[in-house]
């Protein structure tokens, strides 16, 4: 039976201003083996709660031999793990990567990088993590048409990252519930000026402009608010100052229609003496 192992690194995204769009490979990394065997399922190498067919390899693996069109046989799946989860180190994108590799190995390499990427995108939903685990170094990401699209830029020699991994864990789709549906124009404005600024930092070997690039004022900004309060503050100064635009309009409108006598308040109607109402005899009871 056919055995692969697939080495994936671990990758960290944003990059301060860069959210969902920039991510680094880093030198951290998860071993995945696939050995196909006739029949059944076999995952090792982690917790129980993950060695059921919702595994995130299993199922990259599985994406993968469907688009092939080729059959889900048994397979062992053992899984040596150096990317703590739930750390924002991409274990999750690494474990998508591997799958979606070890099958497409096993099956003679037969989709590109770029359709492995389509497929994995798919289930992630985002590819800033994603891109730099295929591709390494440095890349950047968006998604045109449901599809993702990376390019990698260049990252000078001379840097070295170091990791903080902390002592709690945090998933990222509770991380990112807590994020705002919309932005003001004026947050958007900076981090795209700072984004590129850190392409171009990195590339450069620049500390004194990354330091000042890597500013960001959608994500952190807003988790920071939030922690301290002043998020809610923030909130109630931006609602009532929309309430004032909109009632501003609606004042606005009103006037209009009463010069062209569209709309005439009550209070200026002509007043009139109350009239008693007579019926007629037919209608009393």
């Amino acid at each position: 039976m056919k055995r692969v192992t697939i080495r994936v690194p671990a990758t960290t995204a944003n990059l301060g201003p860069g959210f969902d769009a920039f991510g680094c490979a880093l030198s951290l990394y998860t071993d995945v083996t696939f050995e196909e065997t006739d029949s059944g399922l076999e995952i090792t190498g982690c917790d129980e709660a993950y060695t059921g067919p919702d595994n995130l390899a299993y199922t990259a693996y599985c994406a993968v031999l469907g688009t092939l069109s080729e059959e889900v046989r048994g397979v062992k799946i053992h899984i040596d793990a150096h990317i703590p989860i739930c750390r924002g180190l991409g274990s999750s994108a690494a474990l998508l990567v591997a799958g979606a590799m070890g099958a497409n190995v096993l099956r003679g390499n037969k989709l590109s990088t770029q359709g492995l990427l389509n497929i994995t995108n798919a289930m992630e939903g985002h590819p800033d993590n994603l891109a730099p685990a295929f591709l390494g170094g440095l890349t950047a990401s968006m998604v045109d048409g449901g599809l993702p699209v990376s390019v990698s830029f260049p990252l000078h020699a001379g840097w070295e990252f170091l990791v903080l991994i902390p002592d709690f864990t945090l998933s990222t789709p509770l991380a990112r519930s807590v994020l705002p549906e919309q932005v003001n124009r004026r947050d958007a404005i900076y981090n795209i000026s700072h984004g590129a600024l850190v392409l171009k930092a990195l590339e450069l070997g620049d500390e004194k402009l990354l330091r000042t690039a890597m500013q960001d004022r959608l994500h952190q900004n807003y988790l920071r608010r939030k922690a301290n309060g002043k998020q809610k503050e923030w909130e109630e100064r931006y609602n009532a100052k929309r309430k004032a635009q909109v009632e501003a309009a609606k004042a606005a409108i009103r006037a209009e229609d009463m010069e062209k006598g569209i709309f005439i308040p009550v209070s200026q109607l002509p007043r009139q003496e109350p009239r008693k109402a007579t019926l007629p005899a037919s209608a009393a009871v």
